[in-house]
C-alpha cells in the first residue's frame, strides 16, 4: 500500500477529503441507481435469511457437506444461465444457492454454537458492522475511486487459492492456516469496497441486474463472516487451553 501513499502530504490530502464534502458525493448517484441499490440490499437481506435457514437445517439435521457445496456452485451456475427477465425464477435460484451455502458452512456454525453461542453472534455483528462501514465508504467515495483495486484484489485472491491448493497437497501448520485466514479476510474486505463501487458503476451504465449484484455482495459477506468466525474460535480455543494449563499447574 506504500506505493499508493508515498508521502505524508498525500495521505493528509486523502484524509481531508473524508468530511462533509465526501458525504455529498452520494448526490452523484442518480435516483434510478439509488433505487437499484435499495433493491440489491433488500435482496441481500433475504438471501442472508435463507442462508441462516440453511445453517439451522444443518444444525438440526446434519445436511451440510460436500453435496450442499456442489449444489450451491451448481445453483449459481444455473442462475447465470437464466435470462435476466425471468426475475422470479432467478430469485428462487438465488435463495436456493443461499440456503445451500448456509448448509455448507453449517458445520462451522454448529462448532461455534457448541463451543460458545455468543461467538457466533459477535462474529455476525462484527461482519455486519464491517460490511456497513466498507459499503458506506464505497458509496460516499468519488465514482471509480476504488475500482483500481480490482487487479490487486484479483492477484491476492489468486495467491490465496494457490496457498489453499498447496496446503491441500503438502499439508499446513496452524500458523500457515491462520495466515491464510487473515489474508483472506483482508482480501474479501477489499472486495466489499470494490464490488460496491463496481455495482454502482455498472448501474450507471444500465446494468440493473439486482439479483446478480446481491449474489456478489452475499458472497463477500459470507466469506468475511466465515473468516471472522474462524479467528474468534481459534482465539477462544487458545484461551480455553491456557486456562486448563493454569488449573493443572
Amino acid at each position: 500500500m506504500d506505493a499508493f501513499y508515498s508521502t505524508s502530504s498525500a495521505y493528509g490530502a486523502a484524509a481531508s477529503g473524508w468530511g462533509y464534502d465526501s458525504l455529498k458525493n452520494f448526490r452523484q448517484i442518480s435516483p434510478a441507481v439509488q433505487s437499484h441499490l435499495k433493491l440489491v440490499y433488500l435482496t441481500l437481506c433475504v438471501a442472508l435469511a435463507a442462508s441462516a435457514v440453511g445453517a439451522y437445517l444443518h444444525v438440526a439435521l446434519n445436511i451440510g457437506g460436500m453435496l450442499t457445496m456442489l449444489g450451491c456452485v451448481g445453483s449459481i451456475a444455473w442462475l447465470f444461465s437464466v435470462p435476466v427477465y425471468e426475475e422470479r425464477k432467478r430469485f428462487g435460484i438465488l435463495l436456493a444457492a443461499a440456503l445451500l451455502e448456509g448448509a455448507s458452512v453449517g458445520p462451522l456454525i454448529k462448532l461455534a454454537v457448541d463451543f460458545d453461542s455468543s461467538i457466533l453472534v459477535t462474529a455476525f455483528v462484527g461482519t455486519a458492522i464491517a460490511f456497513g462501514c466498507f459499503t458506506c465508504a464505497a458509496i460516499v467515495a468519488k465514482r471509480r475511486e476504488y475500482l483500481y483495486l480490482g487487479g490487486l484484489l484479483s492477484s491476492g485472491l489468486s495467491i490465496l487459492l494457490w496457498l489453499q491448493f498447496a496446503a491441500s497437497i503438502f499439508g499446513h501448520s496452524t500458523g500457515s492456516f491462520m495466515f491464510e485466514v487473515y489474508f483472506g479476510l483482508l482480501i474479501f474486505l477489499g472486495y466489499m469496497v470494490y464490488d460496491t463501487q463496481e455495482i454502482i458503476e455498472r448501474a450507471h451504465h444500465g446494468d440493473m441486474d439486482y439479483i446478480k449484484h446481491a449474489l456478489t455482495l452475499f458472497t463477500d459477506f459470507v466469506a468475511v463472516l466465515v473468516r471472522i468466525l474462524v479467528i474468534m474460535l481459534k482465539n477462544a480455543s487458545d484461551k480455553s487451553e491456557e486456562k486448563k494449563r493454569k488449573k493443572r499447574s
